[in-house]
């Protein structure tokens, strides 16, 4: 259905207008809404943010056509006005269209030609709209897919590039937001979703700033892979650094309950397989690496308190001469059948 304002201080315009379109009217082809005069039809504007397209005349009173169309672009830019008047000189047809009338048409109203000018006009704004949606889709889709990916699909060779997988030499980083889970306990949905989302943008920006990207986000938690040159410093400086801004956050409060935002990071690095994972059939895959190191990773950030960078020994004999370091012992971790060496990145 197209939406389309009438602007016309002629009382008969409304009825005739009416009369001539019933059919579409009633089809649902056609919705029409009126106005008066130019600053009525802006009042309109704002109502109705789905209109499509404007029928104006020029000479009304309060506010004439032209001035309308000047006003139009700051109302509503995506909104196309077709000037409907008896006044069809050139300086008046030239007027109308430096000030971004889509088109012309003269009274007496020839009806047939007006439905058609309509139909171009509208066609041209549904045109208009997909695009803008398509750039929309195109930004969230930005927000969601790796960099990585998105270059992929701009090659020819897209849908073979997505079938290879390799094993790469990176740093996984697993961020966790300590004690996050209780505090969903105690406040609404959009507040819960509003203050993760929070943090995690500080978290975000300072993995970003070493040039890691972001795998994933699991509940509370945030995945992210740092590769090239000196990947394993990159993460340890990207973890101190989020560990520093979340630092300066102050505490929350939801009811009884105060809750100070800290995080627990683990840091390992290694061989990985990076690639595709997931379901075909279900057109599911993640772009991601997977393996004992990520496993690693995962299992020593489990074991960190809160505010605890931890690395495992033999990620620190790597990262011993650029970071102080200093050794907690033996742990047990989660399908690992010895304990392992860990330590803890200081500030």
């Amino acid at each position: 259905m197209a939406k389309i304002l009438v602007v016309d201080d002629e009382a008969d315009l409304e009825l005739l207008v009416k009369q001539k379109f019933r059919k579409k009217i009633r089809e649902n082809i056609y919705e029409f809404v009126f106005a008066q005069n130019g600053e009525e039809a802006l009042e309109k504007v704002k109502e109705h943010p789905d209109l499509d397209i404007i029928l104006s005349d020029i000479n009304m009173p309060v506010m004439d056509g032209l001035t309308l169309l000047s006003r139009l672009p700051e109302a509503n830019p995506m909104v196309k006005a077709v000037v409907v008047s008896a006044y069809g000189d050139m300086q008046n047809i030239r007027t109308a269209m430096n000030r971004g009338a889509f088109d012309f048409v003269c009274k007496p109203v020839d009806f047939d030609d007006l439905d058609l000018t309509m139909q171009k006009t509208i066609e041209h704004v549904k045109q208009l709209q997909e695009t803008i949606k398509a750039i929309k889709e195109n930004n969230i889709l930005k927000m969601y897919v790796d960099e990585n990916v998105l270059n992929f699909m701009t090659h020819k060779e897209f849908e073979n590039s997505l079938l290879k997988n390799e094993v790469i030499d990176a740093t996984v980083m697993f961020v966790d937001v300590c004690g996050f889970t209780s505090i969903t306990e105690n406040v609404p949905a959009n507040t819960v979703v509003e203050l993760i989302n929070g943090l995690f943008d500080k978290i975000v920006k300072e993995v970003v700033a070493q040039g890691g990207h972001v795998d994933k986000f699991m509940g509370d938690a945030v995945m992210a892979v740092f590769r090239g040159e000196y990947h394993l410093d990159r993460a340890i400086d990207a973890a101190l650094a989020a560990r520093h801004q979340l630092a300066g956050v102050q505490e929350i409060t939801a009811g009884e309950k105060t809750f100070k935002p800290e995080i627990s990071v683990g840091i390992n690095s290694g061989e990985m397989v990076s690639g595709n994972i997931g379901s075909a059939s279900l057109k599911r895959l993640d772009y991601t690496v997977i393996g004992d190191s990520v496993n690693l990773a995962q299992r020593l950030q489990s074991s960190a308190k809160a505010g605890q960078i931890i690395i495992s020994e033999e990620t620190y004999h790597k990262a011993k001469e650029s970071f102080h370091c200093e050794k907690i012992g033996e742990v047990i971790l989660k399908n690992k059948a010895k304990p392992v060496t860990i330590y803890e990145v200081m500030e």
